[in-house]
């Protein structure tokens, strides 16, 4: 078998003006009551099963519009000393249950020294089969170089996130280099990206930063979360980060999807929200072009 490449999978996407990514981020509380109740056993509710007959329905109902799934680590890890498998279990669906081929982000934010780094590879690739993985760019390129090797697939660096405090160290100013995070998408962009597998993740909380980036990097493809809960533009986002072909871009929502509805009707809900954010995409590429 021919092995996924996480660059062609999305440029398929794209091709098809498929731009939202779904984050995978089940949160226990908020899984309509409905679902728990079918698990519960003596008076105990099996999370992780919940959890995956959720997030069967969500990716069921949304694999043909969406350009990739992002299942969070810190949600599946958090569920039970079982949420490793969960976590597996829904990777492994979006491969076994979609009607096309969409790749999978692994959000782990992953980073350490090249032993450890050569671990966290074989977990996300060998073991829970992501198509990419999401990294820290603080320990260097010699500490992540085992991530960059991996040519199939893709490496998405942190650069400027979408959180309120994400300007604590990421805009300090290096001298004759402007902020960290221009450093970052400079050396990724310069260094780093040789085998061309390499993204960038900047928050839609800073439309600026997110055009500066772009402006650095070139067509190197940008994840962008942020849209929704965190208030981010999508507008902004989209005509900050599209690339010179109206392209190289993720919007990554999650909340606003998996919990569109908390009724019976959750994954029409969440198709429902998908296909509007897609709509709302394209308008905006047509008005920019």
């Amino acid at each position: 078998m021919t092995e996924r490449n996480f660059m062609e999978m999305l440029k398929a996407r794209w091709a098809e003006g498929k731009f939202v990514c779904v984050g995978l981020d089940p949160d226990f509380d908020k899984i309509p009551r409905h679902i728990k109740e079918k698990h519960v056993d003596s008076g105990f509710v099996s999370k992780n099963t919940a959890v995956k007959e959720f997030l069967r329905a969500i990716i069921t109902a949304t694999d043909d519009l969406v350009c990739a799934y992002k299942p969070n680590a810190a949600f599946f890890e958090g569920l039970s000393e079982n949420g490793g498998s969960t976590l597996r279990d829904a990777m492994l669906n979006v491969k076994s249950l979609a009607r096309f081929d969409v790749p999978i982000i692994y959000d782990a934010k992953r980073a350490d020294i090249g032993n450890t780094n050569r671990g966290y590879v074989e977990s996300a690739f060998g073991v829970y089969g992501a198509d990419a993985i999401t990294i820290s760019p603080y320990f260097g390129r010699e500490a992540v170089q085992p991530f960059l090797d991996c040519t199939n697939k893709g490496i998405i660096v942190l650069c400027r996130t979408s959180n309120p405090g994400a300007d604590e160290f990421q805009d300090l100013l290096v001298e004759g280099q402007g902020p960290v995070y221009r450093v970052v998408a400079q050396n990724v962009a310069n260094e780093w990206n040789s085998n061309g597998n390499c993204l960038l993740v900047v928050g839609a909380t800073t439309p600026d930063e997110l055009a500066d980036v772009r402006g650095v990097v070139g067509d190197i493809p940008i994840l962008i979360p942020g849209i929704g809960a965190q208030g981010g533009d999508l507008e902004a986002a989209v005509r900050n980060g599209m690339d010179s072909e109206g392209k190289g871009f993720i919007i990554n929502v999650s909340r606003s999807v998996l919990y569109a509805s908390s009724d019976e009707d959750f994954a029409e809900a969440a198709r429902a929200e998908v296909l509007r954010l897609n709509n709302a995409i394209t308008e905006v590429l047509e008005a920019a072009r």
